[in-house]
């Protein structure tokens, strides 16, 4: 009789052929569906509970999908999906999510009757690579020029979001965000600082030409303004240097306690005259600063400001011109930027420091405002969101109108390109259509309207030659998105569409799935308890 031949640790399981297949897409459909209700400007909110009972309320599908804690290896993979597109473009990350989980459940319908992955994998790369070929064909070019074209787009981000009853304002403040760190047709978030204050409404939100630090003045009797700032930017303590081992010191008498301490000071004062010699009158320091460094200048009226993070040392020296110094004892007035003005001032109860009027407008901040702690991180979601989609404009100057007009288009113009394909590949590129058709639909149902009515609609004015009409969830009919202003950047459709179908495409590939149970770390079972049964 032959012997069972084992291969795989104990504890490890494995899952083949057609239930590996169905068990991934099943969980990719799950994760869409979680959050295919968010979509649009009708889409609901969530409300996201961790382990430590930490409330998270947001529709932001990066958001709801990172809170999410899922253990399931299909589903991680559609959530790194939500994550890519975040980071690549900054938003559509429902948008993603849906149509890969779409795409996966019109696969099931295919492979219920017997298609094979292989065929339905091909069908969707000839049907990825014709919807990027037919956006590029309906895109609109727009320029740095046209703001309005910018409001619109920023509008269109918004209109999804908590904060799209202030959609006007915010977009106002958006674009001007964008174009004040543009450089050369690039646009780096991360010039952007967002800063969050309870109290007021979120109609006080606004931007800064310079940087806000959610900081205070170490010592009461600095000065609160200085306007003509000589801004000096540390990265050493100004502090006694502790030794780095352990180390005695041997005392004999108290003429040399004293001796000690008076040379510890003799050193402290010498940091601060240095600092002072420079002509510096706002220090900057990303350490600490020692009680009797903070004393001498304050005698000295400059404004210091200690344990300031990394990102904002970073800023400060481009936006003022000032090289951060690392050693102290070559200071000079060659090390000092400058800013028209560096002032503390209270907002909400919290003192912050206003660094404005540099010389360099390299950054910028948005300072929100809000009622609750919950409210104000959504904005900053919501804000950063629209950031991206203002950037992309800047960056890439192309735009599609919105409300699912480019999706009926593809779903449409696929319809006619299958005819010149073999038969099952034709089956696959009609699921493909389907499938992205998902994204007006989802809008229509999100908003309480018939789905079946509206897409029967927006098929006829594709017949007419209607291309921009779409959605108005709003509204609760189909509109002409152009018209309304309603656009959305190419690089987001684009990056969505080809992330969904490359996702769905990677999983249908995957017959097999050998999952590995924790033993007891490297070593394998030697650690688990003696009367363990094996």
């Amino acid at each position: 009789m032959s012997q069972p031949f084992i291969i795989l640790r104990e504890g490890t399981e494995r899952t083949r052929g057609r239930d590996a297949l169905n068990n991934n897409i099943q969980a990719a459909k799950i994760i869409s569906e979680a959050v295919r209700t968010a979509l649009g400007p009708k889409g609901m909110d969530k409300m996201l509970v961790d382990s430590f009972g930490d409330v998270v309320i947001t529709n932001d599908g990066a958001t709801i999908l990172k809170e999410m804690d899922v253990q399931h290896p299909g589903a991680k993979f559609i959530i790194d999906l939500a994550k890519t597109q975040d980071q690549e473009v900054g938003d559509g990350t429902t948008t993603v999510v849906v149509l890969a989980g779409e795409l996966l459940k019109r696969a099931q319908d295919l492979l219920e009757m017997d298609i094979h992955p292989s065929i339905i994998v091909e069908g969707y790369r000839l049907s990825m690579d014709k919807s990027l070929e037919l956006l590029n064909s309906i895109k609109i070019e727009v320029s740095l020029n046209d703001r309005d074209s910018l409001l619109n787009i920023a509008k269109t981000s918004m209109s999804s979001k908590i904060i799209s009853g202030e959609s006007s304002h915010m977009a106002d403040l958006i674009v001007d965000a964008a174009l004040s760190v543009e450089d050369e047709g690039t646009v780096d978030i991360d010039n952007i600082v967002i800063i969050k204050k309870q109290g007021e409404s979120l109609s006080d939100t606004q931007l800064i030409k310079g940087l806000i630090l959610d900081k205070e003045r170490v010592h009461s009797d600095m000065p609160k303004l200085i306007k003509n700032a000589k801004i000096l930017l540390i990265n050493a303590a100004l502090e006694t240097n502790k030794t780095e081992f352990d180390s005695k010191l041997n005392i004999e008498s108290a003429d040399q306690v004293q001796q000690f301490l008076d040379r510890e000071q003799a050193s402290l004062k010498e940091m601060a005259d240095k600092i002072i010699s420079t002509g510096a009158n706002v220090v900057f320091c990303q350490k600490g600063i020692d009680d009797m460094v903070q004393h001498h200048l304050a005698k000295a009226g400059i404004f210091a400001v200690r344990r300031v993070k990394k990102s904002d040392i970073e800023k400060l020296s481009k936006s003022t011109n000032a090289p951060i110094v690392s050693n102290m004892s070559d200071l000079s007035s060659k090390d000092l930027g400058s800013a028209g003005k560096v002032e503390e001032r209270k907002v909400a109860d919290d003192d912050v420091i206003f660094v404005t009027d540099s010389p360099q407008s390299s950054a910028v901040t948005i300072l929100i405002r809000g009622g609750t702690e919950f409210v104000l991180d959504e904005y900053e979601r919501s804000i950063h969101d629209a950031l991206c989609v203002v950037r992309n404009i800047i960056e890439d100057k192309e735009l599609v109108p919105g409300g699912g007009a480019p999706e009926l288009f593809i779903a449409n113009e696929l319809r006619s390109f299958k005819l010149s394909q073999p038969s099952k590949i034709q089956l696959a590129i009609e699921s493909f259509a389907t499938a992205i058709e998902v994204i007006p639909r989802a809008l229509s149902e999100n908003a309480g309207m018939d789905p079946i009515e509206i897409i029967g609609e927006l098929n006829q004015m594709y017949k007419d030659k209607k291309f921009t009409y779409g959605v108005n969830p709003i509204e609760g009919k189909i509109d002409d998105m152009k018209k309304l202003g309603v656009m959305e950047p190419v690089r987001v459709k684009r990056q969505a569409i080809l992330s969904a179908s490359e996702a769905a495409s990677i999983l249908l590939r995957i017959d097999d799935v050998v999952s590995a149970k924790n033993l007891g770390g490297p070593g394998g079972p030697s650690d688990m308890p003696d009367d363990m049964d094996f």
